[in-house]
């Protein structure tokens, strides 16, 4: 458990399920407070509450709604330890919306939130006592390869990958600003065994990691003393295929 644990919390966003909720729920067993936001209420949401986990309903599709929650952060917290950025959208270009809309709801949830989140709150990150605060931005794998069927997903979760490099420059030495890129973690419950099988064959490790993997990812992340704008790749090998 950090030393730090006890007075400056840790803000991830999209903590009402699969990654965002492990991780929520694995930090307060730690020891760490926990601030957390979601946008859909899940059984989850009142497990972390009972846990002690601080949490916002909130709209990131809603500018009023993430400056609510800016405003509320700045004035209750005089500090933070960390800002994870969870939380995302899964749009598929074939989808009802325009070409136009799709693009502006992906940057809007994987861009301009987290943007607007690490400006409005870079003071709570400044102030925090310790050593170093941070900044992790979950990425994706298919930042490297583009996608077919997810171009507007992938561009804007590259538009993330750059901003980490420039909010690693902007803020150092006090805050490091980092990126994880996942690829396939976690099945749904839903996933039938066709795609399950075909899925496992895109990585040199053939497994499904599980939550734990990226955990570990972020544990490393805050407890080093040295790593920034840099993207720790969680991908099982996948561009070796």
């Amino acid at each position: 458990m950090n030393n730090n644990a006890n007075y400056a919390p840790i803000l991830i966003t999209g903590v009402g399920k699969r990654i965002g909720y492990a991780l929520a729920k694995t930090l307060l067993k730690q020891g760490y407070p926990v601030i957390g936001t979601y946008r859909t209420v899940y059984d989850s949401i009142a497990e972390l509450k009972a846990l002690g986990a601080e949490l916002y309903a909130c709209d990131f599709y809603n500018e009023h709604s993430l400056n609510e929650l800016i405003n509320t952060l700045t004035q209750q917290h005089p500090s933070l330890r960390a800002i994870i950025h969870n939380a995302s959208d899964w749009l598929p270009d074939s989808n009802a919306l325009s070409p136009t809309e799709t693009l502006q709801r992906m940057m809007q949830v994987h861009a301009s939130v987290p943007y607007t989140l690490n400006l409005g709150l870079r003071d709570l990150l400044l102030e925090y006592p310790g050593e170093y605060s941070d900044i992790i931005h979950f990425t994706d794998y298919v930042v490297e390869k583009g996608s077919q069927k997810h171009i507007a997903y992938a561009a804007s979760k590259a538009a993330l990958t750059n901003m980490t490099l420039s909010f690693s420059a902007l803020l150092a030495p006090k805050v490091k600003a980092n990126a994880i890129a996942p690829a396939m973690i976690l099945f749904n419950p839903d996933d039938d065994d066709t795609y399950r099988e075909k899925t496992l064959k895109k990585s040199l490790m053939g497994i499904e990691p599980g939550t734990e993997e990226i955990i570990k990812a972020v544990q490393y992340l805050l407890e080093s003393r040295y790593v920034t704008g840099r993207t720790l790749h969680v991908d099982g090998g996948r561009h070796l295929k």
